[in-house]
């Protein structure tokens, strides 16, 4: 049976680049594994954090846009999840977000996990989660965070929409996942989280769903997330869903070559931009692993255009 295994990656807006660049690098210990620029806008970069090898669902990218502020609200992806080992490691993130002056909350046991929530300099929700260890991870061992804390990969992807019943139909009826649970959500006691699982379940395969009717739609702006990807292993698997897509008169993008996946986008019904990624070729397809991320990365059909592209990119 077609299967989802989990998130591929998640896009945010950043309107600080080199700001965001020294947070998500020093700070929070990522590498990154691509500077590239957005293919439909080249006059904005596209970084991509992962673990050390840049693995598929380890991913955590950025436009550089220079937006206001997100307005928060539903019809949103409200909250990022990152994976780490074990509640030291909890512990050691919660100081270490402390003294650099990060908003930070408490580790605190939600749906089953200890969790920790904070936000970036520019206001992107995020949250550690206790994965407990299990699973890939390469760390990157010329980051400044110890091997043994070092993020290891997405985690859960939390969604705040008005209209549950559309959500949950295209989650499970179109994209194969399972409803698991529900949970209280931390900040409205009031409002159900629904948690929907893909492949093999756990926190790197999990779409948390909350319905917010009572809430405003969102605003979209730095500090906010723009998508979120979901995995396909191949090429020919990407195939049969692009063709389940047509079938069931989803509008979509049709297929669209990346370079270094493939990618495929549709709006769920409460205006959420979902894609469907493929795990191949990975960054490596244009870099040696080791050099990742160091220079201007662009695909072979922008290549012609790397001068004009370079000089309209802020030194990073």
């Amino acid at each position: 049976m077609l299967q989802l295994t989990g998130i591929h990656h998640v896009t945010a807006i950043s309107a600080h680049i080199q700001q965001n660049y020294d947070f998500y690098t020093r700070v929070l210990g990522m590498r990154l594994v691509k500077r590239t620029v957005n293919q439909d806008d080249t006059s904005a970069y596209h970084l991509f954090y992962a673990d050390g090898a840049g693995s598929p669902g380890s991913d955590l990218t950025f436009f550089d846009w220079p937006l206001p502020r997100e307005r928060r609200g539903t019809h949103s992806i409200v909250r990022t999840g990152l994976c780490v080992n074990g509640a030291e490691t909890l512990q050691w993130w919660a100081e270490r977000l402390r003294t650099e002056g990060v908003l930070v909350g408490e580790v605190v046991l939600r749906d089953g996990r200890l969790t920790l929530d904070f936000e970036d300099p520019e206001g992107q929700r995020l949250m550690l989660v206790d994965d407990g260890g299990v699973g890939e991870f390469v760390p990157w061992q010329q980051s400044p965070v110890p091997v043994e804390h070092q993020i290891r990969g997405l985690g859960p992807v939390m969604l705040s929409v008005a209209r549950h019943g559309l959500t949950d139909a295209v989650l499970r009826m179109v994209m194969g996942m399972e409803l698991q649970r529900r949970y209280p959500h931390p900040e409205y006691p009031d409002d159900t989280v629904y948690v929907y699982a893909m492949g093999t379940g756990g926190p790197a395969a999990e779409v948390h769903v909350v319905a917010q009717p009572h809430l405003p739609p969102a605003q979209p702006g730095a500090g906010g997330v723009h998508h979120v990807a979901f995995r396909v292993p191949t090429f020919a698997e990407h195939q049969v869903w692009a063709q389940r897509l047509r079938e069931l008169r989803i509008p979509n993008s049709g297929i669209v070559d990346r370079y270094y996946f493939r990618s495929l986008y549709f709006h769920e019904p409460n205006g959420i931009l979902f894609e469907l990624a493929t795990d191949e070729p990975g960054f490596a397809v244009d870099e040696p692993a080791d050099a990742l991320g160091e220079r201007l990365a662009l695909p072979p059909f922008l290549e012609p255009r790397r001068a004009q592209i370079e000089a309209g990119l802020k030194s990073l």
